[in-house]
């Protein structure tokens, strides 16, 4: 591979010098002149930076396989005199929330990420009550309506949801390059020259966080996974031939909001167990049990307008029934349809040295693997191609990587973590010895991937390259849920207007405002239905308010499960006392931080009220980090000392700003790890 090769649209790093300096000079921070001593100056301790982020990495395991001498790397950079530390996650410890803190140097309050999903309490309907909490759509603000089109008059906005300033804008205004490949929470990506690809949140082409299709004649029901899914498509077989439509985004120009397709036909060979698939003029023909690569898929919303995207097909099996998996249609990185790299020719840029390649932000289909729709093996085969292309675009980055900083991404830690833990833990209620034999070594596996990546990085990495490793957080088992709506229910805190439809109600459907003083909503959060807040808030603000959050955050903290006698909730995190900065006002009222081994069920985090206030976790997602983050710190490790005992992730950002002799912005809150 020619790791020297460059597009013509790609800015070399010593004219990108050149243009920071003279941007810092027309934004008034200073003339390139004034730049060069804090580049150049004692307070620089280095000169390029390269951070591995590899998700859900830890603590506890690092240290046995350590031990073990199963992670030789990680032991060489240690013998050579550098460090490893627990890493203090986010309170909560979910993705979009830790690498927030890490983007920003901030808790949540300095940048407003609180949870997966955000309530809008001035909207009680159900089908805008919750958001997706790190990224807003807006549809055009002017239209014209004939008939059943509608055509806009003024374009819509993605806007990215997380306050703060990025790290990168910092290097940025100060002249420094940085190269920032799938950071999580990054989506649309911030405002920057620097190249930038976003990662975790980005959402499929249909705008969620994927959903799969299965087209089969075998009768197959499918569970929702919480922000994504899939859908089954019942097809006949009929002279070896199947009919079908992928569905794709909703047509935005009709009144009606159906939903696009594409049509394809499926071809099955009599005799052998291999099928033609020919779509929109593409005709591939697949074995049973083989990947096809990406193919571009178009979906037309009116004669001039369309958007394209990517996907993988999959055939699961041709007879005695037929199964056809499609995955979640990826943003195609050629021809983006919505904003995913900075500038944005630079995604165009690598699918046209690489290809087609995953966009979305969690690429690995999970929720095909809990509903039985891949097994173990496809889910990993599958996950393979993502490292593959990882590894490619890491290997290509870093052979051109010469200053700055240089930051990349790795999401199968984590989702291999979350699918695989129940075969690491006999005491789970979905462990299976069986597929514990073939399956058990599947963690260890990613993690001596991970030793290996490491090994193949610092070869590559001079003597003046401070190398870290990081993770947001760790990871323990997902054996029982709680049901928070339940309880809140149970505990008269939560109305319905017709309690004896309890399970058959979502999205706080059947909740009756005019009585209900708290709900949940979200993975961790809790909030007081607030009047002038809340569109039927009942609870006053001040005094009365303040009340009810110390009453059941105290009630919460003692509930005990009554199958094992353990605490479900190590802390009720009261929000005004835990975050600090400008959107501390929009924080959950209170936030959970479970016992090792709790999560919240599934149902009430998106707002159902399911009988039972503790349910067995059965499913194949299994492994979690909803806890309180005292039970599940990440690591850092970093090939020189580390003078703090017990860092936290906006300690690394401020000690990424102090490398290259900057200071830290009056709202980061972090001290460095040197």
């Amino acid at each position: 591979m020619n790791r020297e090769r460059k597009t013509s649209a790609a800015l070399s790093r010593r004219d990108f010098m050149k243009m920071g300096a003279a941007a810092s000079a027309a934004l008034g921070l200073g003339a390139g002149k004034a730049i060069v001593p804090r580049l150049l100056g004692k307070a620089r301790t280095a000169k390029k930076v390269i951070i591995l982020g590899m998700d859900g990495l830890d603590h506890g395991l690092v240290t046995r396989w350590l031990e073990a001498g199963k992670l030789p790397t990680f032991q060489k950079v240690l013998r050579a005199g550098g460090a490893l530390r627990p890493l203090r996650s986010s309170i909560p410890p979910q993705s979009p929330v830790a690498w927030s803190n890490f983007i920003t140097g901030t808790d949540p309050g300095g940048h407003g990420i609180f949870d997966f999903f955000r309530p809008d309490p001035r909207h009680l309907d159900p089908a805008r009550f919750l958001n997706f909490s790190a990224t807003e759509t807006t549809a055009a603000k002017h239209t014209l309506r004939l008939g059943r089109t509608i055509l806009p008059l003024s374009g819509g906005e993605v806007r990215n949801m997380r306050g703060g300033r990025a790290f990168w804008q910092i290097l940025e205004e100060n002249g420094i390059p940085a190269t920032v490949i799938r950071m999580p929470s990054n989506y649309p990506p911030v405002a920057s020259r620097q190249r930038t690809l976003s990662g975790m949140n980005t959402p499929d082409l249909k705008g969620t966080y994927g959903i799969f299709n299965y087209y089969t004649n075998e009768p197959k029901q499918l569970t929702e996974e919480t922000g994504g899914g899939g859908r089954v498509h019942d097809v006949f077989v009929i002279g070896n031939r199947v009919e079908a439509k992928l569905p794709g985004p909703v047509n935005s120009f009709r009144t009606d909001g159906a939903e696009t397709e594409a049509d394809f036909q499926v071809f099955i060979d009599p005799v052998n167990p291999a099928a033609k698939i020919v779509i929109q003029g593409q005709e591939f023909i697949l074995k049973e049990k083989e990947w096809s690569g990406w193919k571009k898929v178009r979906f037309h919303f009116m004669p001039t307008q369309s958007v394209g995207g990517i996907c993988l097909f999959y055939l699961k099996e041709v007879r005695p029934k037929f199964k056809l998996y499609i995955s979640p249609i990826h943003i195609d990185p050629a021809d983006p349809a919505l904003p995913i790299s900075t500038p944005d020719s630079y995604a165009a840029q690598l699918a046209k040295r690489f290809g087609s390649f995953f966009t979305k932000g969690l690429p690995a289909d999970t929720a095909a693997l809990d509903n039985d729709v891949l097994d173990e093996a496809e889910f990993l085969a599958q996950d393979d191609i993502v490292l593959r292309e990882s590894l490619e675009q890491l290997d290509f980055e870093l052979g051109r990587f010469n200053e700055g900083l240089f930051f990349f991404y790795f999401s199968s830690t984590d989702q291999r973590q979350h699918m695989f833990w129940r075969l690491i833990d006999p005491d789970h209620p979905a462990y299976d010895r069986r597929l514990a034999e073939k399956y058990g070594t599947v963690i260890e596996d990613i993690y001596r991937e991970m030793d290996r990546v490491l090994d193949g990085v610092l070869r590559k990495a001079d003597k003046d390259t401070l190398l870290l490793v990081m993770s947001d957080h760790g990871f323990n088992p997902y054996r029982r849920s709680f049901n928070l709506n339940t309880w809140l229910l149970q505990n008269d805190y939560h109305r319905l207007t017709k309690p004896w439809k309890q399970e058959e109600t979502a999205l706080f459907a059947d909740t009756n405002w005019s009585r209900t003083a708290a709900y949940g909503a979200g993975l961790n959060s809790l909030y007081i239905n607030e009047k002038g807040r809340e569109a039927e808030g009942i609870v006053a603000s001040g005094r009365d308010k303040d009340n009810l959050v110390r009453e059941i955050a105290r009630k919460l903290e003692a509930v005990t499960d009554p199958k094992t006698g353990e605490r479900a909730i190590l802390h009720a995190y009261v929000g005004k006392d835990v975050y600090h900065g400008p959107f501390a006002a929009k924080a959950p009222e209170i936030v959970l931080g479970f016992n090792r081994g709790y999560r919240i069920g599934a149902a009430s985090a998106l707002g159902s009220f399911p009988k039972p206030v503790f349910e067995d976790n059965t499913k194949k997602w299994s492994g979690d980090h909803m806890t309180s983050p005292d039970v599940i710190p990440g690591v850092v490790l970093a090939n020189r000392a580390i003078r703090a005992e017990a860092p936290a992730l906006y300690d690394l950002t401020a000690a990424v700003l102090d490398i290259f002799g900057l200071e830290k912005n009056r709202d980061m809150i972090g001290t460095t790890i040197f």
